[in-house]
């Protein structure tokens, strides 16, 4: 196991630079034996501080440049907030032991420069991300910070998405002798910049979506039958769920689109649906969503523990609900044939929680008049 450094300090610092600081993270940055940071960030320092600039790309060089100084002082430097995904964050994943010292964030400043309050604010971060995250928060009338990216990009997915018309409003350099805040489109800011939407577009809510919101080859878990699974799925906050036989992926998506912290893994054996599920995940907000293209129950081997679990396809192939469940998570498996029918039955029988069918129907014209066309009908099997 690696060893954690024992004296690390990072230090958030503004665009306002040496003179933002407090004086405790002065003297975490004067007394440190080496800081690290961006060349950018250790430019606002005194020129007698030791520093060293971080390699690029940085995450895979982290831990060997801080095992260098293990067991000295080392402060790190961050933009603003360093928990506001900022490396802070990063370091505390991987294990070490750190003090953080704030600065204001962007995103405060940002609100402060625009008079939205927290409670009616959504921030969301692409940076070092894909942009498609933002999707997930757009809704009519929505107050959103985007961190990172471009005007360009962002402009590009808010058209796709028929939010075109929103108002955006582009803040450079917050706190700095040259911030500058600008309205509209017209120019592409630079990379200190916190772009302010207020969203202008079509209602898409968070699940129960509309089949034709998927691309799909006709294996898509329907919207009724999917709001019935993620009822009985209960996601929470910062749960992870498998997608097993994932489709067109959309009970991971919507699993995904409840809550930004919530993860979904979709499992996949056709190289093409998995590929699908990835362009859908990107195009409904939540492009961290895995895709692992393989067949179940061998590729189930080596996930992270999964907090729920929906099976949607595979019954019939042996192993993969004992595979499930096996996690001793919550479980849905749906089942469409007499075979997947009676293996959801047994499970019943030995396992209980709740067993039923599903049918749907929907009106459509028939002549003159007006009948009722039935869906296949699907055995709904779960267990908490």
């Amino acid at each position: 196991m690696r060893e954690k450094s024992r004296s690390l300090t990072v230090v958030g610092i503004g665009a306002d630079g040496w003179s933002g600081l407090s004086a405790r993270a002065r003297e975490a940055v004067l007394y440190a034996d080496v800081v690290l940071g961006a060349a950018r960030q250790l430019a606002y320092l005194p020129a007698e501080v030791r520093t060293r600039p971080w390699p690029s790309p940085l995450l895979p060089a982290l831990d060997g440049v801080l095992g260098e100084y293990d067991g000295r002082r080392i402060c790190v430097l961050a933009s603003g907030d360093p928990l506001l995904s900022g490396i802070a964050t990063t370091l505390r994943e991987r294990g070490h032991e750190i003090e953080v010292l704030p600065a204001l964030s962007s995103a405060t400043l940002a609100r402060a420069r625009l008079g939205w309050s927290f409670e009616e604010t959504e921030v969301v971060t692409v940076v070092g991300r894909a942009v498609h995250r933002v999707t997930r928060a757009l809704a009519p009338h929505r107050k959103v910070l985007v961190l990172g990216g471009s005007v360009t990009e962002l402009r590009d997915l808010l058209t796709v998405r028929g939010y075109a018309q929103s108002t955006l409003t582009t803040l450079e350099n917050l706190g700095a002798e040259d911030e500058r805040i600008a309205d509209g489109w017209t120019h592409e800011p630079g990379p200190l910049t916190v772009f302010a939407l207020i969203c202008r577009g079509p209602r898409l809510p968070l699940t129960g979506l509309p089949d034709d919101a998927y691309e799909h080859d006709g294996q898509l878990t329907k919207r009724d039958l999917r709001v019935s699974a993620l009822a009985r799925l209960a996601p929470a906050p910062g749960e992870l769920l498998w997608d097993v036989g994932a489709g067109a992926g959309s009970v991971g998506i919507e699993w995904s689109r409840v809550h930004p912290l919530n993860r979904a893994v979709a499992i996949e054996r056709a190289s093409s649906r998995a590929e699908r599920i990835a362009r859908n995940a990107d195009a409904l907000g939540v492009p961290e969503l895995q895709v692992v293209t393989g067949a179940a129950p061998e590729v189930l081997a080596g996930l992270p523990q999964p907090d729920a679990v929906f099976l949607g396809g595979g019954l019939s192939v042996p192993g993969v609900l004992d595979a499930c469940l096996s996690t001793g998570a919550r479980i849905v498996a749906h089942g469409v044939t007499m075979e997947a029918e009676q293996a959801l039955a047994a499970a019943y029988a030995q396992h209980g929680g709740e067993l039923q069918r599903i049918s749907v129907e929907h009106a459509n014209p028939l002549g003159g008049f007006t009948g009722w066309t039935p869906s296949r009908t699907v055995t709904q099997w779960s267990r908490e």
